[in-house]
């Protein structure tokens, strides 16, 4: 019998090669004032995933930066520009697409979900989702004044975008940031963990379900 060939810390090289790997999650917030949570967002999937981090202009109005993993690398719009120098070069909204597993934005803007809705791509969240290979979840969580979630071009955009198949995480009824009561603020960080790591658990085979996603 053929001796099982070895790795150097004693592994088989067949072990070695089919350990399992943490999710690649990327995490995108566009501009809403719940972006302030962006940072427990982060904290949040970390625990069980390996996170990339991507921010619209506006949404820097309220991220703050330093409540962001060390861990985790935040890209902007400029560095979508400054990274390509030459033909050749790697595409930053291609390179991001291709890393990812899953694409979590959260928050999701009004702005943002209309530029979605219509195919618009003017930055690099908007880039990343119009080369977004759909075989791969996308959630989106929501935000916005309770008269702009209600707005009839909010469901019609919902609609459309729904047809691509990516999955919502629907708002919930609180005090809002400006002043108004009702549905439209982002669900809460750890519902949104909670909803994905639901959803993987449940595209797992029968056999997997209920491990835990966190490896060793």
């Amino acid at each position: 019998m053929m001796a099982q060939e070895k790795s150097v810390d004693g592994t088989s090289m067949h072990e070695e090669n089919v350990q399992p790997r943490k999710p690649r999650v990327l995490l995108a917030a566009s501009g809403s004032v719940a972006a302030i949570k962006f940072g427990n967002l982060c904290h949040g999937f970390l625990e069980w995933a390996d996170v990339k981090a991507v921010a619209t202009k506006s949404s820097l109005h309220f991220i703050d930066k330093v409540s962001l993993p060390r861990d985790v690398i935040l890209y902007t719009d400029e560095d979508e520009w400054s990274t390509w120098k030459k033909i050749g070069d790697g595409v930053l909204h291609i390179e991001l697409r291709k890393w990812a597993d899953m694409m979590v934005i959260a928050p999701l803007s009004a702005n943002t979900l209309g530029k979605i809705a219509g195919g618009l791509c003017d930055n690099l969240l908007t880039c990343i989702i119009r080369a977004w290979d759909f075989e791969k979840p996308l959630f989106i969580a929501p935000a916005m004044n309770t008269f702009m979630w209600n707005n009839p071009f909010t469901q019609h955009h919902l609609a459309m975008i729904n047809k691509l198949g990516i999955q919502l995480i629907p708002p919930i009824t609180k005090r809002l940031a400006c002043g108004d009561y009702g549905n439209g603020a982002m669900a809460e960080p750890s519902l949104i963990c909670s909803t994905v790591v639901l959803y993987l658990d449940s595209s797992k085979p029968v056999q997997d379900r209920g491990k835990q996603h966190i490896q060793d």
